[in-house]
C-alpha cells in the first residue's frame, strides 16, 4: 500500500508539471488548423476544402466511414469526398475533423502507453458513439455535435498520459483512472482552451458527471452527454454508485416515450439500438 502510495505521489508530481507546462500539451495539427481556417472563409469552395481535406488520408476515411455510418440513413452510401461533405454540410466536417485530430495528438512512448491509451479511447468513442446516437434517435440536436461534444469532454484523460515520457513511469490501470479523476477536468479545459473551441464545449467538459447539472427547460448537449455517460457507467463493475436515471434533471426533460426505462435501469432508447451504437463506434476505431 505504502509503495502504491509512493508511486501514485510521483504520478501526481508529473501531471502537475505538464498542467503548468504549456509546450508539452498536444497541439492541433497544422492540417487542422487548415481546415478550421477554410470552414471559418465564407468564400471557400466545396472543391477547395475536398482538396485540402485529401491531404489527409486518415481523414478521408475517417469521413466516408462516418458518412456511412447509422447515424444516417441513405439509400445510397456516398461515392466521393465531395459526396460527404455535401451530405454532411461544412459545420459537420469541422466536427469530424476535430474528432480525427484528438486521436492523432498523442504521442505513445511504448507499448505500455498504446495499452492504456487504447483502452481509455476504446471507453470514449463508446460513449460518445452512445452520446450521438441518443441525439439522433431524440432530434434538435446535431449527433455530430454530441460525438464531439462527448469526446472532447475526456480530452483531459487522454492528456494525462503525455505526462509519462518513459516506460519506467507507466502506471496501472487503477492508478491511471484514479490520475484522470483527479486532473482530467482541469487537464482537459486547459488543453481547450489552447485550441480555442467553442465556450460550450469547455463547460460541458466541466460539467459532464455532474449528475444534477441543469440548463434550461429543454434538452442540452450537456444532458445527452451526461445520459450517454450514465448508460455507459452502468455497465462497469468499478463505477461508484450511481443515481437512478429517474433522478437526473436530464431525463426528466425527455418527453414520453422517449423517457421509458429498462428493467436493469437503463434508456430503452439506448439499449433498442445498441447494434447501431457499435456500428458508429466501429467506424471510430
Amino acid at each position: 500500500m505504502q509503495a502504491e502510495q509512493s508511486l501514485y505521489s510521483t504520478y501526481r508530481r508529473l501531471v502537475t508539471q505538464l498542467m503548468h507546462d504549456q509546450e508539452q500539451l498536444p497541439s492541433l495539427p497544422n492540417i487542422t488548423l487548415e481546415i478550421r481556417r477554410a470552414l471559418n472563409d465564407d468564400t471557400i469552395s466545396i472543391s477547395a476544402l475536398v482538396g485540402l481535406i485529401s491531404r489527409d488520408p486518415g481523414l478521408s476515411a475517417l469521413l466516408m466511414k462516418h458518412a456511412s455510418s447509422p447515424l444516417y440513413r441513405q439509400v445510397q452510401a456516398p461515392k466521393t469526398l465531395n459526396d460527404v461533405v455535401n451530405q454532411l454540410g461544412l459545420r459537420e466536417v469541422g466536427r469530424i475533423t476535430m474528432l480525427h485530430s484528438v486521436k492523432s495528438l498523442f504521442t505513445l512512448h511504448s507499448a505500455a502507453h498504446k495499452n492504456l491509451f487504447l483502452e481509455a479511447w476504446e471507453r470514449l468513442i463508446n460513449k460518445a458513439s452512445t452520446s450521438a446516437m441518443l441525439a439522433r434517435l431524440v432530434g434538435r440536436i446535431s449527433a455530430e455535435h454530441a460525438l464531439l461534444a462527448s469526446l472532447l469532454s475526456e480530452v483531459g484523460s487522454l492528456t494525462v498520459l503525455s505526462g509519462f515520457k518513459s516506460a519506467e513511469e507507466i502506471p496501472s490501470k487503477a492508478l491511471y483512472e484514479k490520475l484522470c479523476r483527479e486532473y482530467g477536468k482541469s487537464l482537459g479545459v486547459i488543453v481547450l482552451k489552447k485550441w480555442a473551441v467553442d465556450d460550450e464545449y469547455i463547460e460541458i467538459t466541466r460539467e459532464t458527471g455532474n449528475w444534477f447539472y441543469t440548463k434550461g427547460n429543454t434538452l442540452q448537449v450537456i444532458d445527452v452527454v451526461n445520459l450517454a455517460l450514465h448508460h455507459i457507467a452502468q455497465g462497469r463493475a468499478s463505477e461508484d454508485e450511481l443515481p437512478s436515471l429517474e433522478e437526473l434533471p436530464a431525463w426528466k426533460k425527455l418527453p414520453p416515450p422517449l423517457n421509458e426505462i429498462d428493467d436493469d435501469g437503463t434508456l430503452k432508447l439506448l439499449s433498442s439500438h445498441q447494434h447501431d451504437i457499435q456500428l458508429l463506434a466501429q467506424s471510430l476505431r
